[in-house]
């Protein structure tokens, strides 16, 4: 039963990455690599005061490049995808920190019963993202009741790794596709669930990763 599980998971991750094999390198896209990025970051350090006239200034160190980088080329004027910028980090940071809490306390339900069994797969198998990782935006499409359809290309290191087989669970050289469904609340623009099926023609193979 657990093996059955497993198996359910993976396939879910996977979506339609396809069945190439790698060797664990980072995808190279090919395409414009001009447009526009949201780069999500800790913010910058204070800079400590001197005790006194005499005593130079102390700079605390720079702050940690970013984790996670987001493209919206042609669509970061869409409210729905201002609101995937805004909500997406934390989504990651639960598939990177393995706690599905994260996504029951800030999500709706419709997205923490589509994505908790994948984080805590992951988390009972050992498998771990390797940021710095991105997203690339390549669609944002009406749908019935108010919905927004946007759709993405995720990095390979966006990915899980097995640390035990060396391979990524999600076998996808130039990224995987994903489709997640928007919708606008009291807050704003937030992430409601996962699109299933996976819909057809989201090509990543020219998709261009800044990380």
């Amino acid at each position: 039963m657990r093996l059955a599980g497993v198996v359910t998971a993976i396939l879910l991750l996977a979506g339609c990455g396809g069945s190439e094999k790698n060797n664990g390198t980072l995808p190279v896209g090919v395409g414009d690599d001009s447009e526009p990025t949201v780069t999500l970051s800790s913010p910058a350090p204070r800079t400590s005061e001197p005790s006194n006239p005499g005593t130079p200034t102390r700079t605390a160190a720079p702050p940690r490049k970013a984790k996670l980088t987001i493209v919206t080329g042609n669509y970061g004027s869409t409210p729905a995808v201002q609101g995937l910028v805004a909500k997406y980090p934390l989504y990651f940071q639960a598939m990177a920190e393995g706690n599905s809490e994260l996504i029951k306390a800030n999500f709706p339900a419709f997205l923490y019963a589509d994505t908790a069994i994948n984080v805590e797969t992951a988390k009972s198998n050992g498998w771990v993202l390797r940021p710095p990782a991105s997203i690339v935006v390549v669609g944002a499409k009406p749908q019935p009741n108010g919905v927004v359809r946007v759709s993405l290309c995720r990095s390979q290191t966006a990915q899980y790794w097995n640390p035990k087989t060396k391979r990524w669970v999600v076998t996808a050289p130039h990224g995987a596709p994903q489709a997640i469904d928007m919708v606008r609340t009291g807050d704003g623009w937030t992430m409601y669930q996962m699109a299933k099926p996976m819909p057809k023609g989201i090509d990543c193979s020219k998709v261009r990763y800044p990380a």
